[in-house]
């Protein structure tokens, strides 16, 4: 979590990972990390997960509750998982709008939808989740996948996306937790910490990275500090979902 400023104005430090960060400079180091690994994201979110990762989004968009012609919004959105769903959820009526920080990977993203002949109705932005440049109560449905715990200020994430929601739309983050089966957490440990950077660097040339994202797990609140962050921001009705025994988690939150 990040440190507040004091009363005498003393500097403010962020988490990157383990490591800790001038609060300003956590933006740019995420940035370079995903400019890193843009071109093989995909190739590493298999490699990682063994391929749950579909089925851990697939149960996402299951939960959307969005119909034809209706507007979803999907922040830090990656390569579109969610959004290419998303888009055929509402239809040629309704609209996703697609954004991330980071300029590669919304390159990424945009080129996956027009793989899957989405155009129409989608529209790649980028655009900071702290400060979404949305009009307020805009969208039935705000998603973020996996990009929650690379944000420096994730309660003012929490309170954009809230302003950005219509009066009954939810937000769903999809986002890696803490395991709730205790003989799953040396493993999970061993595999986060000797496993994953060895695949960063085979895969992707690149171990600094996927240490860091391993390590920015880590540091993300779990299910229920998670579960209060959104209470804290206005949302209602939250919950959350355990998905492979808690390694990843999907809370609910609405808009009433």
């Amino acid at each position: 979590m990040a440190e507040r400023p004091n009363e005498h104005g003393s500097d403010e430090f962020a988490d990157f990972g383990f490591e800790r960060v001038p609060y300003g400079d956590k933006k740019a180091k995420v940035r370079g990390v995903f400019e890193s690994v843009a071109s093989r994201y995909d190739l590493m979110n298999d490699a990682m997960s063994f391929g749950l990762h579909r089925l851990w989004k697939r149960f996402t968009v299951a939960k959307t509750g969005l119909k034809a012609g209706q507007a979803a919004l999907d922040v830090a959105a990656g390569s579109a998982d969610l959004s290419i769903p998303m888009a055929r959820q509402v239809g040629p009526s309704g609209h996703v709008v697609v954004t991330d920080i980071n300029r590669e990977m919304l390159a990424v993203g945009r080129d996956r939808l027009l793989d899957a002949g989405i155009a129409g109705n989608a529209v790649c932005l980028l655009a900071d989740a702290e400060s979404l440049p949305f009009a307020d109560r805009s969208f039935h449905c705000v998603t973020i996948g996996f990009g929650l715990r690379n944000v420096t200020d994730k309660e003012a994430a929490l309170r954009s996306m809230y302003r950005t929601l219509k009066p009954g739309g939810r937000l769903l983050v999809l986002e890696f937790s803490q395991p709730v089966l205790g003989p799953l957490n040396a493993v999970y440990d061993a595999y986060s910490f000797q496993l994953l950077p060895r695949m960063g660097q085979l895969l992707a040339n690149d171990a600094d990275s996927y240490r860091y994202l391993a390590e920015s797990i880590r540091r993300h609140p779990n299910q229920e500090a998670l579960k209060t962050m959104m209470q804290d921001a206005g949302f209602e009705r939250c919950e959350y979902f355990n998905l492979s025994g808690g390694i990843v988690a999907l809370h609910r939150g609405f808009r009433l």
